[in-house]
């Protein structure tokens, strides 16, 4: 027996509002309390229901909008990933809309309301519940901050646990033997699989690396330049490498130690991962992992639009960085 298909009708019963309520949930129409809108998609959500999008294809195909989901615009990384995304939006004659938020539920009426034809996504408030409705509803969605893959749901991510494997090779390969990570943020994907990366490539070697040399950096100059300046002032042993989660927090770790009285890299080696456009302007220069901002961005829209298209099924994507070699390390001098 086929089961019946759950309409508007029902949810609104379900959720003890109107039709037209339902519909401003889903289409992100700003009238709605919080708290109304939140219960209308876990309706939606729970009854499984689809929108039934046909009449509204039928006279407009597609909204040529692309949403960017984000949940902060602060550092290099979102503007020039910002940036890379609606230059090639440009070039399918797509726009982009941003949105900045922490709300799960403003964002997720936005995306199922069908303001866009699909949505790229940098934002941890995106959880478990969402992914699962986005699969059911069959939504074009790029992630880029976790492993993720589905029909329509792709993943464009660096290669992040390999790059702290190299770091980690290089470093040792210099001869250095004690070490310490300037930490990102604890939720940040890059960051921990960089730190796994970079702790088993020493354990590889037999180094093993000790809890209180993973030091808080938070992605900030000023947070790793200040965590620096304080493990100096606890007379621990000074690590002879150091590896930041990102070149930001590098240069805060190289000024820290320079600022201490401390050689870089004759007694401490400084690695930052990224290649932003600084790392080879400052004193000295910095050794890094290039990935690619600009490149990770642009394979998110074409990925979406091929999703959107019907070109291609979801899949990961993962973006290779490679060492660069500048002048923030060198051989561990042993005199």
């Amino acid at each position: 027996m086929t089961m019946r298909k759950v309409t508007i009708k029902d949810v609104a019963q379900e959720a003890g509002v109107s039709i037209s309520t339902v519909s401003n949930a889903l289409n992100g129409v700003d009238v709605l309390r919080p708290e109304t809108r939140q219960r209308i998609l876990e309706v939606v959500e729970r009854l499984n229901y689809v929108p039934n999008l046909n009449g509204r294809n039928l006279k407009s195909q597609c909204t040529k909008v692309i949403g960017l989901f984000l949940t902060s615009i602060k550092g290099t990384y979102y503007n020039i990933l910002a940036d890379a995304i609606y230059q090639e939006c440009k070039n399918y004659d797509y726009e982009l809309n941003i949105f900045v938020s922490e709300r799960a539920d403003n964002m997720m009426a936005k995306i199922l309301g069908k303001q866009m034809d699909g949505a790229i996504i940098l934002n941890r408030d995106i959880g478990e519940k969402e992914i699962a409705l986005f699969q059911k509803t069959q939504t074009p969605v790029i992630f880029l901050d976790r492993e993720l893959q589905g029909e329509q749901i792709t993943s464009v991510i660096f290669d992040s646990y390999h790059e702290g494997e190299l770091v980690a090779q290089y470093l040792l390969s210099l001869g250095h033997r004690t070490f310490a990570y300037m930490n990102g943020t604890n939720d940040n994907y890059d960051n921990l699989k960089r730190l796994e990366g970079f702790q088993t490539g020493l354990l590889q070697a037999g180094v093993y690396l000790d809890k209180e040399y993973i030091i808080e950096g938070k992605f900030e100059k000023e947070t790793s330049y200040h965590s620096i300046k304080q493990f100096v002032k606890s007379k621990k042993p000074l690590p002879e490498a150091i590896f930041a989660a990102n070149d930001v927090s590098a240069i805060g770790v190289v000024e820290a130690l320079i600022d201490s009285g401390i050689r870089v890299p004759e007694q401490v080696s400084v690695v930052g991962c990224d290649d932003i456009e600084i790392a080879s302007l400052v004193k000295p220069s910095l050794t890094t992992v290039r990935t690619s901002f600009e490149n990770q961005g642009t394979l998110a829209v074409k990925h979406l639009i091929a999703l959107i298209t019907g070109n291609e099924k979801g899949c990961i994507d993962v973006v290779q960085g490679r060492m660069i070699l500048r002048e923030s390390t060198s051989e561990r001098n042993r005199l």
